[in-house]
């Protein structure tokens, strides 16, 4: 995938869709998403939102040191969400927001947001989803990361063999994933209880046969807690090398972006470290 430049993108809303009572799906477009590279599913984007739904956000310029806005302006909300769809031939690209309720500025600007809509964005960006060398393919994640599940599933060959492992809140958050001859997908419920708190996806990874000769490239995302657990039991117990995996902790349970930030950034490098 070739990089775009991390020049900012004023986009609107094009349509909206409900994916899951949790989920919607927000169809952007306009003009200035010319140049976005196609096979962009399930990179990192950054969102610009407004402090409200219609008022259009503040872009940035770009410098040596990244996005950079002018003395005492008002700076827009910035989050981390995943390429759903890129269509370029349409100027359009597709990207789901949880809604959480008024508890933070991404998911207050999805419940109200309307077409025609502002919405500021930059990127792609982000490692290599998998290894494309690997004889089998591990996939984990939970709602937040299912547009990069998704996007794996639907770039590997059909003779690769797939393990699919997904954590919902409940049974109305599961979505259907793209066909693949040799799929194996669960999909685990907390039946409401803390992301934070869960061991599902952990025990079901360690319940995964697991044939140490073979080797597996793992794409793992979601709540910090179970992705630094389950990409450690991977790496002391499977001996899954770091190259290996993609093991990004998108989001923390009760934790906001802007608080999380620093800390995603710590437990990133501490990984990258280990592997040297």
């Amino acid at each position: 995938m070739s990089a775009a430049r991390p020049r900012p993108r004023l986009l609107r809303v094009l349509r909206i869709a409900e994916r899951t009572p949790q989920m919607r799906r927000f169809t952007l477009g306009g003009d200035d998403l010319a140049g976005f590279p196609r096979g962009s599913e399930g990179a990192h984007i950054k969102l610009w939102f407004p402090d409200a739904a219609g008022e259009t956000p503040l872009l940035p310029g770009f410098g040596e040191r990244g996005p950079a806005w002018p003395e005492h302006a008002p700076r827009p909300h910035v989050r981390t969400y995943t390429v759903a769809r890129i269509d370029p031939d349409a100027n359009e690209i597709d990207v789901d927001i949880v809604l959480h309720g008024d508890e933070g500025p991404a998911s207050r600007w999805a419940l109200r947001a309307s077409l025609g809509d502002p919405l500021g964005l930059a990127g792609p960006g982000g490692p290599n989803l998998f290894q494309g060398d690997a004889q089998r393919f591990v996939l984990i994640g939970d709602p937040s990361s299912y547009p990069l599940l998704y996007a794996v599933i639907a770039k590997l060959p059909a003779t690769a063999q797939v393990d699919v492992l997904i954590e919902v809140p409940d049974a109305s958050e599961v979505q259907p994933l793209p066909p693949h001859p040799r799929l194996n997908a669960q999909w685990l419920s907390r039946h409401g209880a803390a992301a934070g708190a869960s061991r599902r996806l952990l025990e079901a990874v360690r319940r995964l046969p697991w044939n140490g000769a073979e080797s597996v490239s793992v794409t793992l995302a979601g709540e910090s807690a179970q992705v630094v657990a389950i990409r450690d039991f991977l790496a002391a117990e499977r001996g899954v090398p770091r190259r290996m995996m993609y093991a990004v902790p998108y989001w923390k349970d009760r934790w906001d972006e802007d608080r999380y930030h620093d800390e995603r950034h710590r437990i990133m490098d501490a990984f990258d470290e280990a592997a040297v």
